[in-house]
This record gives structure tokens, C-alpha cells and sequence, in this order.
């Protein structure tokens, strides 16, 4: 939903030594030893110490402006002061050796992108899923409203400005992938477009809440909680269903949010357009074929 700008794309990126991270960490918490340092992330690496506690560094070749350590931080403490939430909680935030770091407690468990499970598992993970989120997305907002770290809408009628950005920068992405030559995206975004509300309040979204970020216990297939807040943005509660693409998926997460009560206004329409922006993404970056693409449109269209 974004463009992305990394703004020191050649700057070196060290992994630290045992004794920096441990001795940061110490500022914060009592903790043994490194055990793993863990390469998965993108913009961060994390390093997992004894006592259930990681140590999260911003790496400096994947600065960018719409991540954040200090950003994810400020989500965290604000879900502590307000509920309790299955989310990791922050020890403390600072600098070392010149690199961002962000000391928090480890949510047990595994991705479920790793995880072995079967459809009964998964649909209750993602039940459980949708319930955080609608609960996530119900606390008080002041603390995100008018806060620089915080990018998105302000007002309700920003988001189909903002969506119809994203738009035309795919439909020229998707020209430029040059296979795509029956879809018209522009098209495409003038249904979505259309039905857009324009009077839900935005609130801080996750961003990403998908099967990387979501974690549940190994031996059980159970929800353990989810992770990793620093794309943090606001807008519209909808666009944080737009990670599980899958019809099945969706239906289980979209039972878990309306298990709470009514969806707001416009829901399943905003929910239907960032499904609709993800299909096109994954076209434009080459991750499936013409048929595919028109398969998965015609479905969410209809």
C-alpha cells in the first residue's frame, strides 16, 4: 500500500557480537546467553537470548521510512496500557553501536507458514486470529492519530485517495510486467473504487498479520499470538484481512472479526479491494500466470 524508498541501501549491515547484544539487552532485563540469530526478517534481524527474550535491530541497509522500531514500540505499550493482548511486550528501545535495537519479550511458538496443520487447526487459528484483530483494532486511538510515526489516513475520506494511488502505480507495474495484456486495472479500480465507505474512522493496523507474523504452538496447532508491528500504519480495519488470500482462510479469520459484533460500514467492500490490490501485486511481481490472475479477479469481482 506504500511505495518503497530505502534510503541507505548500501550501508553495512554486522551482525553483532554475542557480547553487544547481550550487554544492550542487560540495560533492560536480566538474560543469559545468545542462542540464535535469526535472518528471516527483511528491514530487521532478531536475536533470540536465554530468558525468552529477543533482541530486535533495524537493519541499516533496509532503512526505510515506513518502518519502525520506535513505531513498533509505541504499538506495543499502547496494547499493554489498554488490554491484554497475545502480542510480545517491550523491555526497552535503544541504540547500540549505532544500530536501533528494540528489547522484547519472545511469544512461544512457531510461524504458521512453518507450522503442520490440518484444516480444523487452521480455520481455529485463524478464528482466534480474527478475534485479536478486532480487538486490536477496537482500542482507544489518541495515541495514533496525529503521531509522524504513525503514516495513512487521518480523515475517512483519505482512504479511496490512497487506494486509488496505489492503483495507478499497479496498473503501471502491471503494463510494465507485460503479460497481463487482457487485464485492465484501471478499470478494475474504478468497480473497487466505487464502493468504498466514507465514514469509518481509521485505526492502527498491524500491516501485515499473515502467516509469517502469526504464531501458534507446534505440538497443539494452537494461537499463540503475533508479532512484529514496525509497518504499523492507519487506515481502514479491513486492509489488515488482506494477507490470507485463500477463500478458506478468509472465511474463518472474517468469523473469528464478526464474532465480536457487527462489521463496520463497508466492510467486506474494502476487504475485497486489498485482495484485489495483493492479486495485482503478485502479478506485477511476476508470482503467477495470466489464468491465475483472472481466476482469482473474476472470484473476488463477483
Amino acid at each position: 500500500m506504500f511505495s518503497d524508498t530505502y534510503l541507505q541501501p548500501g550501508a553495512p549491515d554486522p551482525v553483532l557480537t554475542e557480547e553487544a547484544v547481550v550487554d544492550a539487552a542487560r540495560r533492560h532485563t536480566s538474560v543469559g546467553r545468545l542462542l540464535e540469530v535469526d535472518e528471516s526478517g527483511g528491514e530487521a534481524r532478531a536475536y533470540f537470548l536465554e530468558g525468552g527474550i529477543i533482541m530486535k535491530t533495524q537493519r541499516p541497509h533496509r532503512l526505510r521510512p515506513r518502518t519502525s522500531l520506535r513505531k513498533e514500540a509505541l504499538f506495543l505499550v499502547e496494547l499493554e496500557r489498554q488490554g491484554d493482548f497475545p502480542v510480545p511486550r517491550v523491555l526497552g528501545h535503544g541504540d547500540m553501536d549505532g544500530i536501533e535495537y528494540l528489547c522484547l519479550t519472545r511469544i512461544d511458538g512457531v510461524p504458521v507458514e512453518h507450522a503442520s496443520l490440518d484444516v480444523g487447526q487452521r480455520a481455529g487459528v485463524l478464528d482466534e486470529l480474527g478475534r485479536t484483530l478486532r480487538a486490536i483494532h477496537g482500542i482507544e486511538q489518541s495515541a495514533f492519530a496525529d503521531h509522524p510515526l504513525v503514516p495513512g489516513d487521518r480523515t475517512p475520506a483519505d482512504l479511496g485517495s490512497r487506494l486509488s494511488d496505489a492503483f495507478d502505480r499497479l496498473a503501471t507495474a502491471v503494463e510494465e510486467e507485460g503479460r497481463f495484456e487482457t487485464i485492465d486495472v484501471r478499470e478494475i479500480a474504478a468497480r473497487c473504487l466505487a464502493h468504498l465507505p466514507g465514514d469509518t474512522p481509521p485505526v492502527a493496523l498491524h500491516s501485515n498479520p499473515g502467516p509469517e507474523h502469526t504464531f501458534v504452538d507446534p505440538t497443539s496447532g494452537a494461537f499463540a499470538g503475533l508479532i512484529d508491528f514496525g509497518d504499523a500504519y492507519r487506515s481502514h480495519p479491513a486492509l489488515d484481512m488482506r494477507p490470507w488470500t485463500a477463500a478458506t482462510d478468509g472465511e474463518a479469520l472474517l468469523a473469528g472479526y464478526r464474532s465480536v459484533g457487527p462489521l463496520p460500514a463497508g466492510f467486506e467492500d474494502v476487504w475485497r479491494t486489498g485482495l484485489v490490490i495483493a492479486q495485482l501485486t503478485r502479478a506485477s511481481r511476476g508470482r503467477c500466470s495470466p489464468d491465475e490472475l483472472s481466476s482469482s479477479l473474476d472470484r473476488l469481482l463477483r
